[in-house]
C-alpha cells in the first residue's frame, strides 16, 4: 500500500504542512517528505502519530472510503454473548486453516463432524453444568460450617462473661 499520496491527500485537505506535521509528530520534515514521495515506508507507530498529528482515526489513512469500513462479523455464542475467537492473531489463522480443510471436504464428511462437534459440545455443556453444581454443593457446606463456627464462638462468648 502506498500510504505517501494517501497521507499528502489528508495532510493538504486539512490545509496543514510538512512542518505542522514535524511539529505535531516531533519527525522530521525530511523524513514526511521521504513517506509522501513513496521513498520511505513508515512504521504502524509512525502512521498513529501521524494519524494524531492529522487528528484521524488511523484507519483513515490506509482507506480511501467516506464510511468505516465494516467490520467483521462477530461469532455468536451459545446466548453468552458476542464472542471474538477466530477474529486475531493464532485463533484467526487456525480458523482460516479450518476453512480451508472445511472448503475441501465433501458434503457428507462436514455433516459428520458438524455432528461430532455438536455432540462434544453437549458432552462439555453437561460437565460444566456438573462441576457448577459441585461447586455450589461446597459453597453451602462451607457457609453451613461458618454459621456452625460462628454458633458456637458466640456461646463460648457468653459462657465466659
Amino acid at each position: 500500500m502506498i500510504f505517501g499520496d494517501r497521507l499528502r491527500e489528508l495532510r493538504e485537505a486539512k490545509n496543514l504542512s510538512q512542518g505542522d506535521i514535524e511539529k505535531r509528530t516531533g519527525l522530521l520534515r525530511c523524513y514526511i517528505s521521504r513517506v509522501e514521495n513513496g521513498h520511505t515506508v513508515p512504521a504502524i507507530e509512525t502512521l498513529e502519530r501521524m494519524a494524531r498529528a492529522l487528528e484521524l482515526p488511523l484507519y483513515h489513512l490506509m482507506y480511501d472510503g467516506d464510511k468505516p469500513p465494516q467490520t467483521l462479523t462477530v461469532i455468536a455464542s451459545n446466548g453468552d454473548g458476542p464472542q471474538t475467537w477466530g477474529l486475531q492473531g493464532k485463533d484467526a489463522r487456525y480458523f482460516q486453516q479450518m476453512r480451508r480443510l472445511l472448503a475441501k471436504m465433501n458434503a457428507g464428511d462436514r455433516k459428520l463432524l458438524l455432528h461430532q462437534s455438536r455432540k462434544a459440545d453437549k458432552k462439555q455443556q453437561k460437565m460444566n453444568r456438573e462441576a457448577a453444581k459441585k461447586q455450589q454443593k461446597a459453597t453451602k457446606k462451607y457457609e453451613k460450617a461458618q454459621r456452625k463456627g460462628a454458633k458456637k464462638a458466640n456461646h463460648r462468648a457468653k459462657r465466659t462473661s
